[in-house]
């Protein structure tokens, strides 16, 4: 995962392009880019990168539906799509009601049902060349839409609830979480998804935990647990993620944290895929004292990663 890192913003672009093609050069199959609602955009942010690139996955994670009408997401998407030389992945949310209703003054209602009508007319808009027409719930469109896919563009939910999951195992190709331990996929995300999936014909889903990393001593582990909880907690406090949380044995999120040595921190990605993750979404978690010291987290944790 790349792109969330604060700092100068002069600076962003050529940061995030350094990321990635460390990413790329590291073996690494896919780079995720998250959308934060004060950051950049994430699929202008992988259609730059996505020409920078050959080889790697490029993934959003996630963009929400509610802000965009669903022609203007598929329009985007299809040009990232073209950026990226059919190496981008969709990966789409409901987000939150602090976000949509609180921020954006959007309604934050019915939130599956509105997915299902964003992923009506992304279907067909995604599936090539042609007319959309969708007449459901929330849009009638009739649209012509001639953008040319370069390939099929793989959609991905970030599904949280029973509901959502059902949804994302019947019409995309999988989801990717945030907030879920490997209780949480073990008995709530994996056999939900997987038998919707298998109940609807489709193919065996994808099941993306994101998880932070930080390799360090066994006696930084602490400190390392204190800054993941303090920079990516805010989202401990949105009733999405608390009922998932519910759904295993993490209470925050510095309790997902995969931290210590290096063995350490590989039987605990193990333990995710053993729990039915298909990978794993890495955020890596430098720590230090000063700029120098958490450069150095962050050398040791990429190293690490890309051995595996």
């Amino acid at each position: 995962m790349v792109g969330p890192e604060r700092g100068r913003y002069a600076t962003k672009i050529e940061r995030m392009r350094a990321d990635v093609r460390w990413a790329e050069d590291a073996g690494l199959a896919t780079v995720w880019i998250p959308q934060i609602p004060d950051e950049f955009d994430a699929l202008t942010a992988c259609a730059l990168v996505g020409v920078d690139t050959n080889r790697i996955e490029i993934g959003t994670a996630v963009v929400p539906v509610q802000p965009r009408h669903p022609i203007a997401l598929a329009q985007q998407a299809l040009a990232t799509q073209a950026a990226c030389a059919g190496r981008l992945t969709l990966g789409l949310g409901v987000s939150h009601h602090w976000i949509i209703d609180e921020m954006l003054g959007l309604p934050y209602e019915k939130p599956v049902a509105t997915m299902r009508s964003y992923l009506d007319v992304l279907d067909q808009a995604l599936g090539g060349p042609g007319t959309v027409d969708v007449d459901n719930e929330l849009f009638r469109i009739h649209n012509p839409l001639d953008v040319t896919d370069v390939t099929p563009t793989p959609v991905l939910l970030a599904a949280l609830g029973p509901a959502m999951l059902r949804l994302a195992g019947e019409r995309t190709d999988g989801t990717i979480l945030w907030m879920a331990d490997e209780r949480a996929i073990a008995t709530h995300v994996a056999p939900r998804i997987t038998e919707a999936a298998a109940t609807a014909g489709r193919p065996a889903p994808r099941i993306v935990a994101g998880v932070p990393v930080c390799v360090c001593l066994e006696s930084e582990v602490d400190a390392a647990v204190d800054r993941t909880n303090r920079v990516l907690a805010e989202a401990e406090v949105s009733p999405n993620y608390q009922r998932l949380l519910d759904t295993g044995d993490a209470r925050q999120v510095g309790d997902i944290l995969a931290a210590g040595t290096e063995s350490t921190v590989e039987k605990r990605l193990q333990a995710f895929v053993d729990a039915g993750a298909t990978e794993v979404s890495v955020r890596v978690v430098p720590i230090g004292e000063d700029r120098e010291a958490r450069l150095a987290s962050m050398k040791r944790t990429r190293e690490f990663l890309a051995s595996l």
